[in-house]
């Protein structure tokens, strides 16, 4: 049953948009803080799972599996709220990170670890900028030769 904008936008009947590919945008954010840890996918499975859980799941699009954050590292998500965005394409999950903290695989606390310099056009030789946050575990250790997205 097709969804009006206004039902979307205004509405209180959750109706996710998902992407040709079954997928939403999903950004986890830390609870306290309110610093973006990840951006990651979420099909119709992963999306039930974490609101029947509490607990953070994904769909890998590398992997085409879905994944529970923490499941291999123990970097778990603890969920205390979801937001869908105004047009329900996109999901903002407000969470407590358990084990070290390191929500990215990289070990870091937040997948966006590194800065664009503003003032110049992208090319091959735009270097990026550490913003310090240093990995807080040693991820090959803990993956192997995989990781978690």
């Amino acid at each position: 049953m097709a969804t009006s904008h206004h039902d979307l936008e205004e509405g209180t009947r959750l109706a996710p948009r998902f992407d040709a590919a079954g997928l939403v945008t999903c950004i986890a954010q830390d609870a306290q803080t309110g610093e973006i840890l990840m951006l990651a996918h979420m099909n119709a499975d992963a999306l039930a799972l974490t609101m029947a859980t509490g607990e953070a799941h994904y769909f890998s699009r590398s992997r085409k599996a879905l994944w529970k954050k923490g499941e291999t590292s123990g970097q778990t998500q603890k969920v205390s709220e979801i937001r869908i965005d105004c047009d329900q394409d996109a999901v903002l999950l407000k969470v407590e990170m358990g084990g070290t903290g390191a929500a990215c695989h990289t070990g870091r606390r937040s997948c966006f670890y590194r800065t664009i310099p503003l003032g110049a056009a992208p090319s091959d030789a735009t270097a990026l900028a550490f913003t310090g946050d240093e990995p807080r575990f040693d991820p090959k250790a803990v993956y192997g030769g995989s990781h978690e997205h």
